[in-house]
This record gives structure tokens, C-alpha cells and sequence, in this order.
């Protein structure tokens, strides 16, 4: 049973990080789908319930963000392991311009939650913590650290 945990500012390449490396394993929670925290918060505690394997695929900036689905999986034995999406601000607004429609957030947004994030660290909970960097000739670059 495995909780998952993502990093990382808007346009770091988290869902597609999801989709390449997740999907067939585990349920994605996701507030862009799910809409509102209340939706959010059912489907979590039923993957908890279920003992589903889940990844929770936000921005997650802060390890007060991260500790209401830290200190669940914990109860229900869950090992809760974070990718930290190590993303340059220039490059996470590049991709979000290349972004249209409702994909593409207003960048203020971007700079505000980079402004915020704190890598996260073992003493949160984290079984593991896994670094992943964008590489435009090779894709995901991920490296398991001990500390950040």
C-alpha cells in the first residue's frame, strides 16, 4: 500500500510524469479533475480504505500541505513516499505558455507557488523522496536522495 506524493510547481510535468510512470498502478487524485477538496478528500480516504495505491498528482508546496495526507496514510499503514518535481521558475512558465485554454494558468499563479515551495523531507513521514528534473533529450531525469 503506497501513497505517492508530488512536489512541484503548476507546469513541472507532474501529470505526465503520472501517466508515464503510474497509471496502471495507481489512482490519481488530482483537484484540476476532482474540482473541489471535498471530492478530493472521499476519493482519498477511500483509496485508504481500500488499500488502493494512490498518487496525489497537486502542487503540494508546503509540508503543512503535505501532512493532511501524511498523517492518514500513516494510520492506515500506508508507506507514503514524495517526488519532489525540481523545476527551474523560467522553465515551468515556459511550459505553461506553451499551455491553452483552461491547461494554461495565469503565472502569477506559478511564481506564487514557487515562492512557496519547501522540498520535502524525510522527517515529514516520507519513507522515500525522489527528485525529478525535466531533461529536454532524455525526458524525466529521477534520483532517490536521502535529504534534499
Amino acid at each position: 500500500m503506497q501513497l505517492i506524493l508530488f512536489c512541484g510547481v503548476q507546469a513541472s510535468g507532474k501529470s505526465s510524469y503520472y501517466k508515464a510512470h503510474f497509471a496502471d498502478t495507481h489512482i490519481r487524485l488530482n483537484l484540476d479533475m476532482l474540482r473541489t477538496r471535498h471530492r478530493e478528500a472521499l476519493l482519498f480516504h477511500a483509496c485508504l480504505q481500500a488499500k488502493q495505491p494512490c498518487v496525489i498528482d497537486n502542487t503540494n508546496p508546503t509540508a503543512a500541505a503535505r501532512a493532511k495526507y501524511l498523517a492518514p496514510a500513516r494510520v492506515a499503514h500506508f508507506q507514503s513516499i514524495a517526488y519532489y518535481f525540481d523545476t527551474p521558475l523560467a522553465d515551468a512558465l515556459a511550459r505553461n505558455a506553451a499551455r491553452s485554454g483552461k491547461a494554461r494558468i495565469p503565472d502569477r499563479a506559478v511564481i506564487a507557488t514557487h515562492k512557496q515551495l519547501e522540498p520535502p523531507t524525510v522527517a515529514e513521514g516520507f519513507a522515500a523522496i525522489y527528485r525529478v528534473r525535466l531533461d529536454p533529450l532524455h525526458g524525466y531525469l529521477t534520483e532517490k536522495l536521502d535529504e534534499i
